[in-house]
């Protein structure tokens, strides 16, 4: 894979970033990889798996590099899948395959509902779906509360009660969702708010993304190949339990992929799952299309 090149793109509201990674052989689909509010420097041990294509990867609005007009205002799915749509015209490739995970697949499913000439296989991994869950006001509650702490709190107590949401197994009922949220010490954040409320993640991101209703359907009817993608560690939390119910309405079963919810990480954000069993998946489940 040659060195990539960096492009920008206005778009309402936003000034977004793109990097394309040229193919050193092949012909195969364009491959795009999203996430959000992950940018496109969570991909880059990922996209080295497929030297035989070319690979986009991008910063979601408000993220990394891409910068938009209000940054602690909320961006939805609808927002991000106007943005995806924009940046597959402007490659001019014909339709894509793309991977999305978590946040990024909500709004790939939200970009498929509406143009889906622009997808040829979407493979969706984890979206926080906590909509579709069948404890979806517990679930929905929770999220709120997350969201509560850090416009209350600051960064560290908001991210420190985001952990606890997430990484919970099983259902999420009324007394789980009106717990406080831990001490943020207990996961090294900050116990002093510096006044900022911009974060992506928690300021711009968290309440769209989980309150989400997705066009199913829309997707049902879609031209577009859909794979929910499902780690194999990660049962039982909600981002796992999403991929599990966007599948039952799809009728389609869940692919389970190597590790956990950033199974792909290779050292980015000082994580490291199972980049190379991962890849590996994510390529049967895209030649499959």
């Amino acid at each position: 894979m040659t060195e990539p090149t960096t492009h920008t793109l206005d778009v309402p509201g936003a000034v977004l970033t793109y990097d394309v990674r040229p193919a050193a052989l092949g012909s195969a689909p364009v491959l795009l990889l999203i996430g959000s509010p992950m940018g496109a420097s969570g991909f880059g041990t990922l996209a080295g798996h497929f030297t035989d294509r070319t690979v986009v990867t991008y910063d979601p609005r408000g993220v990394e590099r891409s910068t938009k007009a209000d940054p602690t205002s909320p961006s939805t799915p609808e927002h991000h899948a106007d943005d995806l749509h924009l940046v597959i015209a402007a490659l001019h490739a014909g339709p894509v395959d793309v991977f999305a995970s978590s946040g990024g697949a909500i709004n790939a499913l939200a970009l498929v509902a509406k143009h889906p000439e622009q997808v040829r296989t979407l493979v969706a991994h984890e979206p926080p779906l906590a909509s579709l869950l069948p404890d979806r006001e517990g679930a929905l509650a929770a999220c709120r509360a997350v969201s509560d702490s850090y416009q209350q709190r600051g960064f560290g107590a908001g991210m420190a009660h985001f952990i606890a949401v997430v990484s919970h197994r099983g259902l999420i009922d009324a007394d789980f969702a009106g717990l406080p949220g831990p001490d943020p010490a207990m996961f090294g954040m900050p116990t002093e708010d510096d006044g900022n409320r911009s974060d992506p993640m928690l300021g711009q991101n968290i309440l769209s993304s989980t309150h989400f209703e997705p066009d199913l359907a829309s997707l049902r009817a879609a031209s577009t190949r859909i794979v929910l993608g499902a780690g194999v560690e990660s049962e039982g939390e909600m981002a796992h339990r999403g991929a599990v119910a966007v599948a039952e309405r799809l009728g389609t079963t869940p692919v389970s992929f190597p590790s956990n919810h950033g199974g792909f990480l290779g050292g980015e954000y000082g994580q490291t799952g199972d980049p190379d069993g991962f890849a590996a998946t994510l390529r049967e489940a895209l030649s499959e299309a």
